[in-house]
């Protein structure tokens, strides 16, 4: 799908004012309320808005201790991957998994209650057949930046 300079305009307002209206967004970008309407219709048709929603600070709610772990594994076959990609994406206390290149094989961000259920996390990790060959473990101690990436 091919994007115009309108459909740009419209992820960057959408992106920062989810709640604006038919009417405010269609004046933002200098189109009329139908074919700017359409134009939204079809980028949520097209996938590339996949939802609306509100920012929600978490931390008011209930606090939790972030965590950042480097993994490495010891076996790099397809299936030992499959196997411990679909365990962090069945863990609740697993916000972010990446995996990367250059040293480590996965980057996590990890939420817990507190520093005791994050170690009890990794020693069940540990115990079971994951194949982690080394993690290292930085617990965050203050968030300088956090935000979703824009247009």
């Amino acid at each position: 799908m091919r994007l115009d300079k309108y459909d740009l305009h419209i992820l960057q307002i959408l992106q920062q004012h989810g709640r604006i209206t038919k009417s405010g967004l269609a004046e933002a970008i200098n189109l009329s309320i139908s074919p700017c309407w359409e134009r939204v219709k079809r980028l949520e048709k097209a996938g590339i808005i996949e939802g609306y929603g509100a920012r929600i600070n978490a931390q008011l709610l209930s606090p939790k201790t972030p965590v950042l772990v480097e993994i490495s594994l010891n076996n790099h076959s397809a299936s030992t991957m499959k196997h411990f990609e679909q365990t962090m994406a069945n863990c609740e206390q697993v916000a972010d998994c990446y995996a990367t290149g250059g040293g480590v094989d996965y980057v996590l961000r990890i939420l817990c209650d507190g520093i005791d259920q994050y170690q009890r996390l990794i020693d069940s990790w540990l115990d079971s057949d994951l194949a982690i060959d080394k993690y290292f473990t930085y617990i965050v101690t203050k968030t300088i930046k956090h935000e979703r990436p824009q247009l």
